[in-house]
Protein backbone atom coordinates (compact mmCIF):
# COMPACT_ATOMS: atom_id res chain seq x y z
CA UNK A 1 0.00 0.00 0.00
CA UNK A 2 1.61 3.61 -0.81
CA UNK A 3 3.49 4.38 2.50
CA UNK A 4 2.27 8.95 3.20
CA UNK A 5 3.58 9.79 5.96
CA UNK A 6 2.86 13.54 5.55
CA UNK A 7 -0.78 14.13 5.01
CA UNK A 8 -3.45 16.96 5.53
CA UNK A 9 -7.04 18.02 5.16
CA UNK A 10 -7.78 19.60 1.74
CA UNK A 11 -8.49 23.23 1.70
CA UNK A 12 -11.76 23.33 0.69
CA UNK A 13 -12.82 20.74 3.76
CA UNK A 14 -15.49 22.60 5.95
CA UNK A 15 -15.03 20.18 8.75
CA UNK A 16 -11.03 21.61 8.83
CA UNK A 17 -10.15 23.28 12.34
CA UNK A 18 -8.27 26.30 11.20
CA UNK A 19 -6.01 28.02 7.82
CA UNK A 20 -3.00 26.13 9.14
CA UNK A 21 0.69 28.22 8.82
CA UNK A 22 -0.49 30.64 6.19
CA UNK A 23 -4.25 30.42 5.08
CA UNK A 24 -6.14 31.60 1.85
CA UNK A 25 -5.21 34.99 2.15
CA UNK A 26 -1.45 34.72 2.21
CA UNK A 27 1.12 35.17 -0.36
CA UNK A 28 2.23 31.93 0.05
CA UNK A 29 -0.84 30.19 -0.74
CA UNK A 30 -0.86 32.08 -4.00
CA UNK A 31 2.52 31.22 -4.90
CA UNK A 32 2.51 28.00 -3.98
CA UNK A 33 -0.72 27.04 -5.69
CA UNK A 34 1.02 28.10 -9.19
CA UNK A 35 1.82 25.19 -11.09
CA UNK A 36 5.26 26.45 -12.51
CA UNK A 37 6.06 26.47 -9.23
CA UNK A 38 7.51 22.36 -10.49
CA UNK A 39 10.21 24.29 -11.92
CA UNK A 40 11.41 26.51 -9.00
CA UNK A 41 11.36 23.15 -7.09
CA UNK A 42 13.89 21.99 -9.30
CA UNK A 43 15.79 24.48 -9.25
CA UNK A 44 15.60 25.14 -5.78
CA UNK A 45 17.63 21.70 -5.86
CA UNK A 46 20.28 22.55 -8.69
CA UNK A 47 20.99 26.20 -5.70
CA UNK A 48 20.96 23.78 -2.63
CA UNK A 49 23.85 21.22 -4.35
CA UNK A 50 26.38 24.34 -4.34
CA UNK A 51 27.14 24.36 -0.97
CA UNK A 52 29.26 20.73 -0.59
CA UNK A 53 27.99 20.26 2.89
CA UNK A 54 24.58 20.20 1.83
CA UNK A 55 24.64 17.89 -1.07
CA UNK A 56 27.56 15.23 0.52
CA UNK A 57 25.08 14.68 3.50
CA UNK A 58 22.20 14.32 0.97
CA UNK A 59 23.62 11.23 -0.98
CA UNK A 60 25.46 10.13 1.70
CA UNK A 61 22.18 9.41 3.82
CA UNK A 62 20.70 7.95 0.46
CA UNK A 63 22.39 5.73 -1.38
CA UNK A 64 19.87 4.15 -3.17
CA UNK A 65 18.47 7.09 -4.50
CA UNK A 66 19.57 6.68 -8.25
CA UNK A 67 17.78 3.83 -8.40
CA UNK A 68 13.71 4.87 -10.24
CA UNK A 69 11.27 3.59 -7.52
CA UNK A 70 13.36 5.30 -4.38
CA UNK A 71 14.02 8.09 -6.26
CA UNK A 72 10.49 8.92 -7.02
CA UNK A 73 9.06 7.81 -3.84
CA UNK A 74 11.29 10.18 -1.78
CA UNK A 75 9.99 13.05 -4.45
CA UNK A 76 6.69 11.90 -2.84
CA UNK A 77 7.46 12.42 0.80
CA UNK A 78 8.89 15.67 -0.22
CA UNK A 79 6.23 16.65 -2.15
CA UNK A 80 3.47 15.67 0.51
CA UNK A 81 5.57 17.77 3.07
CA UNK A 82 6.14 20.62 1.21
CA UNK A 83 1.97 20.74 0.75
CA UNK A 84 1.27 19.35 4.13
CA UNK A 85 3.05 22.71 5.69
CA UNK A 86 1.85 24.49 3.47
CA UNK A 87 -1.78 23.56 2.91
CA UNK A 88 -2.31 21.62 5.98
CA UNK A 89 -3.71 22.54 9.54
CA UNK A 90 -1.66 23.84 12.18
CA UNK A 91 -1.50 20.58 13.32
CA UNK A 92 -0.66 18.49 10.47
CA UNK A 93 1.93 21.39 9.43
CA UNK A 94 3.63 21.70 13.11
CA UNK A 95 3.07 17.06 13.00
CA UNK A 96 4.90 16.86 9.47
CA UNK A 97 7.64 19.89 11.07
CA UNK A 98 8.07 17.40 14.03
CA UNK A 99 8.52 14.24 12.05
CA UNK A 100 11.41 16.03 9.73
CA UNK A 101 13.36 17.48 12.85
CA UNK A 102 13.33 13.65 14.22
CA UNK A 103 14.92 12.26 11.30
CA UNK A 104 17.76 14.80 10.60
CA UNK A 105 18.68 14.72 14.19
CA UNK A 106 20.07 11.08 13.74
CA UNK A 107 21.78 12.43 10.28
CA UNK A 108 25.55 13.21 9.27
CA UNK A 109 27.53 13.72 6.92
CA UNK A 110 30.91 13.36 6.21
CA UNK A 111 33.58 15.74 4.69
CA UNK A 112 36.83 14.29 2.48
CA UNK A 113 39.15 15.36 5.03
CA UNK A 114 36.73 12.98 7.23
CA UNK A 115 35.17 15.29 9.43
CA UNK A 116 31.25 14.58 10.54
CA UNK A 117 28.90 17.14 10.58
CA UNK A 118 25.34 16.63 11.38
CA UNK A 119 22.83 17.81 8.14
CA UNK A 120 20.73 20.08 10.90
CA UNK A 121 23.30 22.65 11.79
CA UNK A 122 21.79 26.02 11.11
CA UNK A 123 23.69 27.17 8.68
CA UNK A 124 22.83 24.27 6.79
CA UNK A 125 19.16 24.36 7.01
CA UNK A 126 19.39 28.23 6.38
CA UNK A 127 21.00 27.55 3.25
CA UNK A 128 17.94 24.61 2.48
CA UNK A 129 15.81 27.28 2.95
CA UNK A 130 16.58 30.22 1.37
CA UNK A 131 17.25 27.79 -1.57
CA UNK A 132 13.55 27.25 -1.58
CA UNK A 133 12.36 30.82 -0.95
CA UNK A 134 14.64 32.41 -3.49
CA UNK A 135 13.83 29.69 -6.15
CA UNK A 136 9.88 30.20 -5.80
CA UNK A 137 9.97 34.08 -5.35
CA UNK A 138 12.29 34.03 -8.70
CA UNK A 139 10.42 31.78 -10.73
CA UNK A 140 7.22 33.69 -9.95
CA UNK A 141 8.79 37.18 -10.79
CA UNK A 142 10.07 36.39 -13.95
CA UNK A 143 7.19 33.89 -15.60
CA UNK A 144 4.86 37.00 -14.94
CA UNK A 145 2.87 36.09 -12.12
CA UNK A 146 0.05 38.67 -10.60
CA UNK A 147 2.74 39.60 -7.87
CA UNK A 148 4.27 42.60 -7.19
CA UNK A 149 7.75 43.64 -5.18
CA UNK A 150 5.42 44.28 -2.24
CA UNK A 151 3.96 40.36 -2.56
CA UNK A 152 7.05 38.63 -2.87
CA UNK A 153 8.68 40.75 0.30
CA UNK A 154 5.59 39.56 1.89
CA UNK A 155 6.16 35.73 1.01
CA UNK A 156 9.59 35.99 1.99
CA UNK A 157 8.71 36.75 5.33
CA UNK A 158 5.82 34.31 5.37
CA UNK A 159 7.98 31.82 4.74
CA UNK A 160 9.97 32.17 8.15
CA UNK A 161 7.42 30.04 9.74
CA UNK A 162 8.45 27.15 7.00
CA UNK A 163 12.16 28.46 8.36
CA UNK A 164 10.87 28.11 12.07
CA UNK A 165 9.02 24.16 11.54
CA UNK A 166 12.09 22.28 10.23
CA UNK A 167 14.51 24.25 13.05
CA UNK A 168 15.39 27.26 12.60
CA UNK A 169 15.12 30.29 14.45
CA UNK A 170 12.53 32.47 12.95
CA UNK A 171 14.64 35.89 13.35
CA UNK A 172 18.28 34.05 11.49
CA UNK A 173 15.40 33.73 8.34
CA UNK A 174 15.34 36.98 5.68
CA UNK A 175 12.30 38.80 5.97
CA UNK A 176 12.30 40.60 2.41
CA UNK A 177 13.89 39.89 -0.94
CA UNK A 178 16.49 42.65 -0.02
CA UNK A 179 17.42 40.72 2.92
CA UNK A 180 17.86 37.38 1.01
CA UNK A 181 19.90 39.27 -1.96
CA UNK A 182 22.05 39.99 0.77
CA UNK A 183 22.35 36.69 2.22
CA UNK A 184 23.31 34.86 -0.92
CA UNK A 185 26.09 37.69 -1.42
CA UNK A 186 27.28 37.12 2.00
CA UNK A 187 27.45 33.31 1.79
CA UNK A 188 28.47 33.05 -1.99
CA UNK A 189 32.46 32.74 -1.18
CA UNK A 190 31.77 29.17 0.06
CA UNK A 191 30.13 27.82 -2.30
CA UNK A 192 30.97 25.65 -5.47
CA UNK A 193 30.51 23.12 -7.44
CA UNK A 194 31.56 19.72 -6.14
CA UNK A 195 32.06 16.57 -7.70
CA UNK A 196 29.02 15.17 -6.07
CA UNK A 197 27.07 18.70 -7.02
CA UNK A 198 27.98 17.82 -10.57
CA UNK A 199 27.29 14.63 -10.60
CA UNK A 200 23.40 15.07 -9.04
CA UNK A 201 22.72 17.81 -11.91
CA UNK A 202 24.02 14.77 -14.87
CA UNK A 203 21.41 12.45 -12.62
CA UNK A 204 18.53 15.45 -12.85
CA UNK A 205 18.90 16.28 -16.12
CA UNK A 206 18.60 12.59 -16.97
CA UNK A 207 16.47 11.39 -14.11
CA UNK A 208 16.02 7.73 -13.44
CA UNK A 209 12.30 7.20 -14.45
CA UNK A 210 10.59 3.84 -13.50
CA UNK A 211 9.73 1.27 -16.61
CA UNK A 212 7.38 2.30 -19.26
CA UNK A 213 7.00 5.96 -18.50
CA UNK A 214 7.53 7.59 -21.82
CA UNK A 215 5.46 10.94 -20.72
CA UNK A 216 8.06 11.43 -17.73
CA UNK A 217 11.22 10.02 -20.09
CA UNK A 218 10.68 12.36 -22.67
CA UNK A 219 9.54 15.64 -20.61
CA UNK A 220 11.46 15.52 -17.23
CA UNK A 221 14.63 16.50 -19.52
CA UNK A 222 13.57 19.56 -20.70
CA UNK A 223 12.06 21.20 -17.34
CA UNK A 224 14.93 20.01 -15.72
CA UNK A 225 17.18 22.23 -18.40
CA UNK A 226 14.55 25.03 -18.23
CA UNK A 227 15.19 24.85 -14.44
CA UNK A 228 19.25 25.04 -14.31
CA UNK A 229 18.79 27.92 -16.99
CA UNK A 230 16.63 30.35 -14.49
CA UNK A 231 19.66 29.67 -12.03
CA UNK A 232 21.47 32.90 -11.46
CA UNK A 233 24.30 33.75 -13.22
CA UNK A 234 27.15 33.15 -10.39
CA UNK A 235 25.57 29.73 -9.90
CA UNK A 236 25.54 28.48 -13.93
CA UNK A 237 28.88 29.70 -13.82
CA UNK A 238 30.11 27.29 -11.18
CA UNK A 239 28.13 24.67 -12.76
CA UNK A 240 30.80 25.45 -15.59
CA UNK A 241 27.45 26.40 -17.86
CA UNK A 242 26.63 29.54 -19.91
CA UNK A 243 26.25 32.47 -17.79
CA UNK A 244 25.63 35.68 -20.12
CA UNK A 245 22.76 38.14 -20.28
CA UNK A 246 21.32 36.94 -23.33
CA UNK A 247 21.08 33.20 -21.37
CA UNK A 248 19.00 34.71 -19.00
CA UNK A 249 16.85 36.55 -21.54
CA UNK A 250 16.26 33.07 -22.84
CA UNK A 251 15.44 31.37 -19.48
CA UNK A 252 12.92 34.10 -18.93
CA UNK A 253 11.23 33.18 -22.31
CA UNK A 254 10.75 29.89 -22.13
CA UNK A 255 9.66 30.26 -18.21
CA UNK A 256 6.55 32.82 -19.62
CA UNK A 257 6.13 29.95 -22.27
CA UNK A 258 6.43 26.94 -19.78
CA UNK A 259 3.27 28.53 -17.28
CA UNK A 260 0.76 29.05 -20.66
CA UNK A 261 2.00 25.64 -21.37
CA UNK A 262 1.04 24.17 -17.75
CA UNK A 263 -2.32 26.07 -18.08
CA UNK A 264 -3.70 23.49 -20.44
CA UNK A 265 -5.74 21.60 -18.24
CA UNK A 266 -5.19 17.76 -20.60
CA UNK A 267 -1.51 18.04 -20.61
CA UNK A 268 -1.23 18.87 -16.99
CA UNK A 269 -3.24 16.13 -15.91
CA UNK A 270 -1.60 13.96 -17.90
CA UNK A 271 1.48 14.96 -16.58
CA UNK A 272 0.46 14.37 -13.05
CA UNK A 273 -0.79 11.00 -13.64
CA UNK A 274 2.34 10.08 -14.65
CA UNK A 275 4.71 11.82 -12.02
CA UNK A 276 1.73 9.87 -9.58
CA UNK A 277 2.50 6.68 -11.37
CA UNK A 278 6.16 6.69 -10.90
CA UNK A 279 6.02 8.00 -7.06
CA UNK A 280 3.58 4.34 -6.60
CA UNK A 281 5.66 2.51 -8.49
CA UNK A 282 7.21 1.38 -5.69
CA UNK A 283 3.78 0.40 -3.13
CA UNK A 284 2.71 -3.19 -2.81
CA UNK A 285 -0.47 -4.04 -4.00
CA UNK A 286 -3.11 -4.43 -1.85
CA UNK A 287 -4.38 -8.20 -1.11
Amino acid sequence: MPYTPYTYTSPGDPAREDEGLFGPGSVTWRVMSSRIMWVAVVRALYLQALHPRVIRGTLQNAATITEPVDAWARLRRTRMFLETRTFGTMAEAMRAGRRVRRIHDSLTGTDPDGTRYRVDEPELLLWVHCGEVASCADVARRSRLPFSAADLDAFVAEQRASAELIGLDRAAAPASMAELGAYYEQIRPSLYACDEAKAALRLTLHPPVPDGNLVLKLGLPPVAALAFATLPCWARRMYGRPSDPLSDLAATASLQAARLMFSHERLFVSAMRAVQRAESAGDTPAP
